[in-house]
C-alpha cells in the first residue's frame, strides 16, 4: 500500500499556504533553540491568537464557558493551552502532545576551567546523541542564570551574526590513527565534550589568566560570578538559523526537528481552529528525551493538574468528572519518525517505513524489541482517524521505526494512555533524527498541520 508523493497533488495556492507555513515555522525554530524559549515563543503566539493565562483567571475569580481560551504554564518549560468546546467536557478532550526538549549538551554546576593556556566549560550530553557529531562544528549557548538575589538573567550567545561562537575540537588525521580504530561510540568519549571558550590572558593574572579573563567579560555582559554557575541552566546547541535545504528548496535543515515540528504544528493547528465541538487541548512537555521524569515531563501532575484547574473554573470540578474527562479524551501523541534513507536502507523495513515528502506519519505502536515500553493503538480508533484524514483529503501514512530487532524508540503516548484515553503516535518523518542538524520535508510539515487541525474540528 505505498503512499503518493504529497508534492504531486499540490495547486498555486496550496504551495503558496505551504511556503508560508514553513516560514514561520522556521522563525519559531530559530526563537527557540531550548525548551524555555520555546514556551516563551509558544505564549506569544497564544496571546496573539487571544488566550489568557489560567492563573490570571483564577486570580480574577473569573468563570469559563465556551470559546474560552487559556493556558497554564509550569516552570517555564512546559505548557497546556486550551480551547473550550460547545460539548460538554465531560465527554472528554481532543488532545494534541508533543515535546519541546531536543538532544543538545548541558553545562555542568562547576564547568569553567583553564588547561594549557585554554579555558573550557564542562558540558553533560543530555538525550540520546552521537558524541562525535557534535565536535569541530559552531556551537551557541542557550539559557538562564539564577542569582541569589532572585534575578534570573537570560544567555544567548553565539546566534547573532556579531557574536562569538563557541567549539569542541577534534584530532586531526595525522595524529588520529588509535583514535579511528575505536568504535564510533567511544571515537569522542563524553566527559571530552568540553566546550573550549578562550585563550585570551587577562593582563597582571599569574594564575589561571584565561579562565580569569572570560569570569570578566561574564561580569560585564551579565553581572554574574563564578558561583552562579551553580544556579545555572545552560544549554549547547547547534549555532545557525533553520534553512532551507536541497536545490529545490524541499526541504528544512535546522537543530531540534524532533520534536518541535510536531509542537509547531500542534500549536499552530490549536491556534488556527475557529470553532470547536469538543474541547480542543495542546501539551508541549519537557524531559521527553530522557524518560518525560522530573516536574516538567509527561510523568508529573502537572498536566492532571491544570485540568483539574480548569474544571474549578468552568463550576465542574469533582474527582470523578476530572476522571471522566481524562478517560474520554482521544490523543494524538504529536512525535517524529524516522524517514527511510536509502544510503542506510538495510536497518529499515520498507514496507512499514515512513518516507519524506508522503505525509504525516502515524505509528500504531513504539517501543522495542517486541512493542516493549509502547502504547499500542486500538484498531477502531485508527479507523476513526483514516475516516477523517480521507475526508479531508490530507496526505498520511503509517509506519513503525525501523526494523523489528534494530529500531524502536519511546514517546509520550503510554503515559496519557494511563488514564484510559485512545492515543496515537503521529508526526512528522525526519531524516538525520538527534543530530544536531534534522532534516525535514516541507510537504510532511504543511500536512501534519492540517492532520491536526482535522483532528481538533472532527474527532
Amino acid at each position: 500500500m505505498e503512499r503518493p508523493n504529497a508534492w504531486k497533488s499540490y495547486d498555486e495556492e496550496k504551495l503558496a499556504q505551504l511556503e508560508t507555513l514553513c516560514t514561520e515555522y522556521k522563525v519559531y525554530l530559530d526563537k527557540g533553540k531550548t525548551e524555555r524559549e520555546c514556551v516563551k515563543n509558544s505564549i506569544a503566539m497564544a496571546k496573539q491568537a487571544g488566550y489568557r493565562d489560567l492563573k490570571d483567571v483564577i486570580s480574577a475569580g473569573e468563570t469559563l464557558q465556551a470559546g474560552d481560551k487559556v493556558y497554564a504554564v509550569y516552570m517555564g518549560k512546559t505548557i497546556a493551552l486550551f480551547h473550550i468546546g460547545k460539548k460538554p467536557i465531560e465527554d472528554g478532550m481532543n488532545i494534541l502532545g508533543a515535546h519541546v526538549d531536543s538532544p543538545r549538551l548541558d553545562i555542568k554546576q562547576n564547568p569553567l576551567y583553564e588547561e594549557a593556556d585554554f579555558a573550557y566549560l564542562d558540558t553533560h550530553y543530555y538525550g540520546g546523541v552521537k558524541n562525535y557529531q557534535w565536535v569541530a562544528m559552531p556551537l551557541a549557548i542557550h539559557g538562564v542564570i539564577a542569582k541569589k538575589n532572585g534575578e534570573v538573567v537570560d544567555v544567548v550567545i553565539g546566534e547573532d551574526e556579531t557574536d562569538p561562537v563557541v567549539s569542541i575540537t577534534d584530532l586531526l588525521p595525522h595524529l588520529g590513527a588509535k583514535q579511528m580504530g575505536k568504535k564510533a561510540s567511544a571515537v569522542i568519549e563524553g566527559e571530552n565534550l568540553d566546550i573550549l571558550v578562550g585563550s585570551k590572558p587577562l593582563a597582571d593574572e599569574e594564575k589561571d589568566a584565561v579562565k580569569a579573563n572570560i569570569l570578566k567579560l561574564l561580569k560585564e555582559k551579565y553581572d554574574v560570578e563564578e558561583e552562579d554557575f551553580l544556579s545555572a541552566e545552560l544549554e549547547v546547541v547547534p549555532a545557525g538559523k533553520a534553512r532551507d535545504t536541497g536545490l529545490d528548496r524541499s526541504m528544512i535543515i535546522a537543530y531540534g526537528q524532533d520534536d518541535r515540528v510536531c509542537a509547531f504544528t500542534s500549536l499552530k493547528a490549536l491556534l488556527d481552529v475557529e470553532e470547536v465541538e469538543k474541547t480542543a487541548c495542546c501539551i508541549l512537555v519537557d524531559k521527553e528525551e530522557i524518560g518525560s521524569v522530573g516536574a516538567t515531563g509527561m510523568e508529573s501532575k502537572f498536566f492532571e493538574n491544570a485540568v483539574a484547574e480548569l474544571l474549578d473554573r468552568m463550576g465542574q470540578y469533582r474527582e470523578l468528572t476530572l476522571r471522566r474527562v481524562l478517560a474520554n479524551s482521544k490523543m494524538l501523541s504529536s512525535d517524529v519518525n524516522a524517514a527511510f534513507d536509502p544510503l542506510f536502507a538495510d536497518v529499515y523495513e520498507k514496507k512499514n517505513a515512513s518516507f519524506a515528502g508522503r505525509g504525516m506519519v502515524f505509528s500504531k505502536f513504539t517501543g522495542s524489541r517486541g512493542k516493549s515500553g509502547s502504547n499500542d493503538a486500538n484498531a477502531e480508533y485508527i479507523a476513526e482517524i483514516r475516516n477523517i484524514m480521507d475526508d479531508e483529503k490530507v496526505h498520511y501514512q503509517l509506519a513503525e521505526l525501523g526494523k523489528v530487532d534494530i529500531g524502536g524508540g519511546g514517546t509520550i503516548a503510554y503515559i496519557l494512555a494511563l488514564y484510559g484515553m485512545d492515543v496515537i503516535d503521529c508526526g512528522v518523518a525526519v531524516l538525520n533524527m538527534h543530530a544536531p542538524w534534522e532534516v525535514t520535508s516541507k510537504a510532511d510539515i504543511y500536512e501534519t498541520k492540517r492532520g491536526y487541525e482535522a483532528f481538533l474540528r472532527r474527532m
